[in-house]
């Protein structure tokens, strides 16, 4: 049975609000002259700078993985911008016949006490995510390698349902995926990435081929798309341009527009 955990923002949240209820009652019993806990403001965290690959970048890894054990897990993450958690935790029964739809119900976590299953942080990272048609025959050669590998190791296969598994039927760690995807990249002679910027590509080259981004914010799980759109700001210059050139268009006619200019 899968093991489920409280989000670790919930759990942040859970023990700030205790340490401010312990220190109150110290003010009553007159340990303390005030709260020192009242007022405070935790600082405000930097946003990091993302790495963005560009369409080419992104064809590089793809080819670059063909026939080796991440090529499923790289397709994936191309193809739907699932983060890696989710990417690991995904099971066949998630998926239905036709590999068109793939049902967001679990993260998997790597921790101390081993591989754990989380439910997904927020209501909207429960999700159903559209599949390419391109991604179809990456499933089905890891469908095919895995039948082979169960076949082969007979009584020893652990039997999860796990479409990633770890050569033996087991989820795969995410420390040890992440260290077989540094690997790769390095076999390869590509530069290094994240495996998490497969996923920002995703959401990058949806949104330059002029997806709406409400509908990227709901393949990526965001929990608003005000998140998106902060996110994935350097994609929207282009687009307010392409609005422009839409509205004289309409308006002017492209013969007036090319005079106007």
């Amino acid at each position: 049975m899968d093991r489920l955990i409280q989000p670790k923002s919930v759990v942040v949240l859970d023990r700030r609000l205790q340490l401010t209820q312990a220190l109150a009652q110290a003010v009553r019993w007159g340990y303390l002259p005030v709260n020192p806990a009242n007022g405070v403001q935790p600082p405000r965290p930097r946003r990091k700078e993302l790495a963005f690959l560009d369409q080419e970048g992104t064809e590089a890894i793809m080819d670059a993985a063909r026939g080796t054990p991440v090529e499923a897990a790289v397709a994936i993450a191309i193809a739907t911008g699932m983060r890696r958690g989710e990417i690991l935790g995904l099971r066949w029964s998630d998926m239905d016949s036709q590999f068109t739809v793939a049902r967001v119900s679990r993260t998997l976590q790597t921790s101390s006490e081993g591989i754990i299953f989380e439910q997904p942080k927020t209501s909207r990272s429960r999700r159903n995510v559209m599949l390419p048609v391109f991604l179809v025959p990456y499933l089905v050669r890891q469908r095919e390698a895995q039948n082979a590998r169960r076949i082969a190791a007979g009584d020893a296969w652990i039997e999860t349902g796990a479409i990633l598994d770890n050569f033996d039927g087991e989820p795969w760690n995410g420390w040890c995926f992440g260290r077989a995807f540094t690997k790769f990249l390095k076999k390869a002679g590509l530069p290094h990435v994240r495996f998490h910027d497969l996923r920002h590509a995703h959401a990058t080259l949806m949104l330059s081929r002029g997806v709406h981004p409400k509908i990227v914010s709901e393949r990526l799980g965001h929990a608003s798309i005000g998140i998106t759109l902060d996110t994935y700001s350097h994609v929207l210059p282009s687009m307010q341009q392409e609005a422009a050139d839409a509205f004289d268009e309409m308006f002017l006619g492209e013969a007036d527009v090319a005079e106007a200019l």
